[in-house]
Order: structure tokens, then sequence, then C-alpha cells
């Protein structure tokens, strides 16, 4: 189904529903479905066409909502950009997409204000008084008739480019098919067991897969979707009890701060009934904390991508802490010989309980088809018909997969392979420990070493304490133990909370103790 039947058969089902809310906005289906068709007129009216890219520079609001509603009844692709992302790495989105659009608020117009644009867009800000924008949204909404020119949407057109930075180089821009989202969405529903007028926080911004993804499956259910422009614990947590939210789709760190937050024993999370989370691992004692705070009915860890949305999902991680549990209903995964010399062939299957790299078959309707204008770096991840993640795990003995890290970052030292999971997991056994990552450091004898990366929780802690502990620990051989301690403020992370280990590598980080 195409995205614009699909919102339009919502709209049409329960159209008394309120659809969207944030703050004092509070839109109906019937509403919502109103200033989609407006505004949809006025982007037709001045001028976009089917496949045109729409460049979005907004945080999650009503406003971002309409706008991509709009530009999936057109035909058009929404193509929602991060603005925490460097200015080079902007520049270069907005010129591999080369938009007709580009949406703005006030926080990101310095970030377009002085780019050259080979042909340049319309721009739309969002308030009346940009010095940049040709058009503000509010002109769009009191635009006049709204009847647009019906577009022939197909299923195999985009729907969207998500960019996404990965860990090295420039983004990578990924095309979804609307067959992709709409199959995506709906293995989440199932996956999560949603229900019908689910409620849910759009704390996670609509940039990502992750924040379109709660987004779409609330419009499927005729939910709620509560935008919120910035994640606050706070405020969240307001709207978690004020608008008995009943599904959450956040990553670990979110989780944390709502559950730490003093503010957290005051909510009635009687409504809740599913977490799920993805982007990061999360911890035994975060699991344990949510589920006594929140008692949800499942906890579901989900495992995939923004080019295949689902790889697997764990149903219930309080049964099964760290399993990313068993392939999507639309997934065949295989874990195979890692080769970091060679690319190793899909039929060199490991066996259980042996560690492998995880591959995706390609005929999933959740996948895509290749990077935006990237035919090269398509060819290194697509291969006979096999997505390549690049992710290191094991099958266990349940047939559930266990995740233990990226192939790049397996450390070769005197002959051995050496994973970080492991390590780090002893290393936050510690009580001095609140963060621990490990890499590996060029050497000239081994290859590699072991070097940690430690956020202490007690400045009494030192390097002479962590090794007697790492020596002494049962489970981690001598040839694991780390060579070098490195104590730092802060481990970076990207903004869905994977860990940036390329800056660990290249120096961006602050010592203490220096």
């Amino acid at each position: 189904m195409e995205l614009c039947t699909f919102f339009e058969f919502a709209v049409e089902r329960h159209s008394d529903k309120v659809a969207v809310v944030e703050k004092n906005k509070r839109l109906t289906y019937a509403e919502l479905g109103e200033q989609v068709n407006q505004v949809a007129f006025s982007l037709q009216k001045l001028g976009l066409r089917k496949q045109d890219c729409v460049m979005i520079l907004l945080k999650n609001r009503v406003e971002t909502v309409v706008i991509y509603w709009a530009v999936q009844k057109l035909g058009a692709i929404f193509t929602p950009i991060n603005f925490q992302l460097s200015k080079d790495d902007i520049r270069y989105c907005i010129h591999d997409v080369e938009p007709k659009f580009v949406v703005f608020e006030d926080l990101s117009e310095h970030l377009i204000m002085k780019e050259t644009f080979k042909e340049r867009p319309i721009f739309i800000g969002l308030s009346d008084g940009s010095q940049l924008s040709d058009i503000s949204y509010r002109e769009l909404e009191e635009g006049g008739v709204s009847f647009y020119e019906h577009v022939n949407v197909g299923a195999h057109d985009i729907s969207s480019i998500y960019y996404t930075s990965g860990t090295t180089g420039v983004p990578k821009g990924v095309p979804r098919i609307h067959l992709n989202e709409y199959a995506a969405t709906m293995a989440h529903i199932v996956q999560c067991r949603y229900q019908s007028f689910d409620r849910t926080l759009g704390n996670y911004p609509l940039y990502h897969v992750i924040g379109l993804r709660s987004l779409q499956a609330m419009t499927a259910l005729n939910g709620l979707y509560v935008a919120l422009p910035d994640f606050d614990s706070y405020e969240s947590l307001q709207m978690i009890d004020q608008e008995k939210i009943s599904c959450l789709f956040l990553n670990p760190t979110m989780y944390h701060d709502l559950v730490s937050h003093p503010y957290s024993n005051e909510i009635d999370f009687s409504a809740v009934h599913t977490l799920a989370y993805s982007g990061a691992p999360m911890s035994e004692e975060l699991i344990t904390k949510c589920d006594e705070i929140m008692q949800p009915d499942r906890i579901v860890n989900h495992y995939g991508s923004t080019e295949i949305y689902t790889f697997t999902y764990c149903s219930d991680v309080r049964k099964k802490p760290g399993s990313s549990g068993q392939p999507g209903i639309h997934q065949h995964i295989k874990l195979i010989t890692p080769d970091p010399e060679k690319r190793s062939s899909s039929t060199n299957v490991v066996s259980t309980g042996e560690i492998g790299e995880i591959i995706v078959n390609m005929k999933s309707p959740e996948a895509f088809k290749g990077y935006w204008n990237r035919p090269n770096l398509t060819k290194k991840v697509i291969y006979d018909g096999w997505y390549y993640t690049g992710d290191l795990g094991f099958i266990d003995q349940d047939g559930d997969l266990k995740v233990i890290g990226r192939a790049d970052d397996m450390i070769l030292s005197g002959g051995e392979n050496i994973y970080p999971e492991l390590i780090e997991k002893i290393l936050l056994e510690h009580d001095k420990v609140k963060e621990a990552v490990i890499i590996g450091e060029e050497d000239e004898r081994l290859g590699q070493i072991v070097v940690a990366f430690i956020v202490p929780n007690d400045d009494s802690l030192t390097f002479q304490e962590l090794d007697r502990f790492c020596k002494y620990h049962q489970q981690l051989p001598t040839y694991k133990r780390p060579r070098k301690y490195v104590f730092v403020e802060s481990i970076p992370k990207s903004p869905t909370g994977k860990i940036l280990r390329s800056k660990l590598r290249n120096g961006q980080f602050i010592e203490l103790y220096l």
C-alpha cells in the first residue's frame, strides 16, 4: 500500500479521534487531513512534482507531521536532515539530494543561509520573520483552495530518503520506497504487539527511522502521536501521565533519563503496555529499573538498521537480557564466517554458538535497494542477494541471536581475535566504573593492543585498581586484558545512542586526570 492511501484510510476510519498533540495544539484525524490537503495544494501550486525532494530541517512538530503526509500525497520525497550533524555533513546532504524545497525553522536557518545551490530551491520558513524564506508555513496553510491535483503514486516510488551518518565518512542517503515503509510499519506493530488506538511519545526526531516508524504506527492504529520538539525527561513524564501513553519506542539513554528522574515515582504508568528500544544495548540494571517503575507487559529489543528496518527482535528482554531474539516477520538472516580481507560467501554459515557476520536476505519487503548516488558503497554491502551488516554475533542453543559488536571493532592482538563486548561487560562489574568502551590501538609487536576508555563514577578509581580487577577476574583471559586505560569525562555517542569508537580512535575526547 502507498502511504498516501494508508493515511487517507486512517482519516476516513476514525475521523473524530485525536491524531497529534503538541503542547496546546490538538488535531483530530479529520482536522489533520484538512491541513494536509491544504499544504499539499499549496506545495503543488508552488511547483512540487512527483519524486521531487523536500528537505526538512525541523524538530518534531505538528507542522512536520503535516508536511510529511502532504509530501506523501504528492508522491514527492520526504528528506529529513539531522541538524545536529556538522555543517560539512549538512552541506554534503544538500548537494547530494538537490532539493526542490527546503523547509526550516529559526534554529536551523543559519545552516543553509550562506549555502550555494546548483539550482536554488524554494525556501519555506516556519516563522514569518525569516530573511531566507520565499514563503512561510503559515502562508501554505492559508493558501485557499485545498483540492490538490491527484498524483498517481506507486508502491515502488521513493517515499523518503534518510541520511545515516554511521561512524566514518560522509552521510549515506538511504532511499525507502512506499512498500518498504508500509511493510516495516506493519512488522513493527506486530512485533511490538501494539493495539488499536495506542498512544505514544514522539520523542525520537522524524529524521530518524525510529521517529517516523512511531508516527506511522500510530496512524495505522488511529492512535495518538504526541510531538515533542526536544527530549526533556520531566516533560516526557508529564505527557506519559497526562495523555495516558500506552507504548514507547526510545533508545536506552532516554529510558535511563525517564526512570532516573525524581518525578518518575509520581507518574501513573498504568496505561503503558510496551517499551521498545533500539540503537544500543540496554543494561540488565536498566531493564530491571524500567520494569520496576513502569511495569509494562513487555520490553522489546529491536535490532535492525535504516537500510532494512528489522533484522531480529526479542519479544521480551526481561526473560533474556542482551538477546536480540529471532528474525522479524519479513526476515531471513544467516551468520557467516567473518573475513576482514574479502567478503565471505553467504554459503559459509557458522555453527551454533560460533561467532559470525550477520547478513540479511534482500528479498524482504523492508529492504532498500541501494544508497542514493553511492553505487560503489552499495556494492560493498549488497552481494548475491544478501545485505552484509558488518555486525558480529552468534546464535545460541535456543536459536536466538546475540550481537557482540561490529566487525570493524574486532581487535587482532598477537594473532588472537578479541571482541570488545565481553571486556566492557566485565569492566562494568566494577562498582567505580560508570561506562567502559574498548578499542584496539596499533602496536608494533602485537599488531593491536586492548585499550579501555573509562568514565569513572568515583574519583578514587585508579588505573592500578582496574588492572588488578581485570587480572584476577576468572572470565577474562590474560591476552584480553586491557594494556592501557584512559579515564574520560564522557563517551562520544551518536544522537541515537550508538558509541562512536572512531572518535576515541581519533583522540576526540576529554581526558581526566592529565
